[in-house]
């Protein structure tokens, strides 16, 4: 539906209207939640799907569909109940399956999610490229938040996310979206080398200008990757569209956007070293979280914290990386990595708690795997 001056919130209030007439509509609400999604509008998503969950009941897939905005909200314990739901309905749905890889992923229950999707994983020959790729995306992550073996990372994303452009219905454009998202996360721990070559080769394809201005959270990672590469003519080709593309936004969208075109600047200059200028634009009150109208999960978006993180301590910032990072723990405590930047941050700094940091960080390190 398309509402006067392309409004979304009236976009999606004319789905709430449409879905109390027809309840069991239920590609009516997947639309509406899709565009929530590229609004950043959890709370509207979740208004939605409890408005038909009565009528619903029964249906596995309206579980997964509950269970994303409250992940997105935080509300991991009901997300976890929701998604169950829809798994104990049906065992191959795969939005159920990957709710609750974000709760185990999210909890830290990493050998937990890596189990219970490669279980899952035989359900999903069928799927689409994205879904395919995203669900090993998460697998990947959980072994590298994991501390598991390096191979393991290596391995899945050769033979699961890569090698899914070998498909004869591969849609390429979802695979370049979490190949370019897995090699971010993996530039941020230092162990890009092991990736050079198919980064090299991505923003190769990517170069491709048909896919860009397709989502924003790939354009994102596209500008780092270009950036990494040393293709600035292209990175500035594609920052100059994006910034062209919210100039012509009504002024509702183009006040929300404004966000997403801050992280797309500063994604390049993280790309291209340039931390000072990076560090500049983010801020001293920087969230990811912040900026889901890129179409990205907080899961997604969570590599850009990272950066900050890391960005903060090589410039030096030691105080102001200590604070953010020790506030993301209290979230996720069992993270081994940010373990390991905090014990950076108090080494700096000379302080004696960096010995007792380190000790936990080697104690989570081979807690998983």
């Amino acid at each position: 539906m398309l509402s006067p001056n392309r409004d979304d919130e009236v976009a999606v209030e004319l789905h709430s209207k449409l879905l109390k007439e027809f309840p069991k509509d239920l590609v009516s609400l997947k639309r509406a939640q899709v565009l929530c999604f590229y609004m950043g509008r959890a709370d509207l998503s979740l208004q939605l799907v409890q408005q038909v969950l009565p009528s619903n009941n029964q249906q596995d897939f309206v579980y997964g569909m509950l269970a994303f905005p409250l992940l997105e909200l935080g509300r991991m314990e009901d997300a976890e109940k929701a998604a169950k739901k829809g798994f104990q309905i049906n065992k191959e749905d795969p939005w159920s399956q990957h709710a609750l890889c974000h709760v185990y992923q999210y909890e830290c229950r990493f050998k937990e999610a890596v189990e219970f999707m490669e279980e899952c994983s035989k359900s999903w020959g069928p799927l689409s490229s994205f879904m395919n790729t995203h669900n090993w995306w998460h697998v990947a992550l959980c072994y590298l938040e994991g501390n598991a073996p390096f191979e393991k990372v290596c391995e899945i994303y050769e033979n699961r996310i890569w090698k899914e452009l070998d498909r004869i219905d591969a849609s390429p454009v979802e695979v370049y979206l979490n190949a370019v998202g897995l090699l971010l996360r993996v530039h941020v721990r230092g162990k890009i080398h092991f990736f050079e070559d198919y980064l090299k080769m991505l923003a190769g394809y990517l170069s491709d200008r048909a896919f860009w201005y397709l989502e924003w959270h790939l354009d994102l990672l596209t500008l780092w990757a270009f950036a990494c590469t040393g293709k600035t003519l292209e990175a500035r080709d594609l920052l100059e569209g994006l910034e062209s593309k919210v100039s012509m936004m009504n002024p509702k969208k183009r006040k929300l956007m404004k966000k997403g075109l801050t992280l797309a600047e500063a994604a390049y200059e993280y790309g291209r070293g340039d931390f000072t200028r990076a560090l500049e634009l983010l801020g001293p009150d920087f969230d990811a979280e912040s900026c889901k109208m890129v179409g990205a999960s907080g899961e997604q978006l969570d590599v850009f914290n990272e950066v900050w993180y890391v960005m903060l301590l090589d410039a030096g910032d030691a105080k102001k990386a200590i604070e953010v990072i020790e506030k993301q723990l209290k979230k996720r405590s069992g993270t081994p990595f940010l373990w390991r930047l905090l014990e950076r941050g108090y080494s700096m700094l000379g302080k004696q708690e960096a010995e007792s940091i380190g000790a936990k960080a080697k104690m989570l390190e081979a807690a998983y795997f």
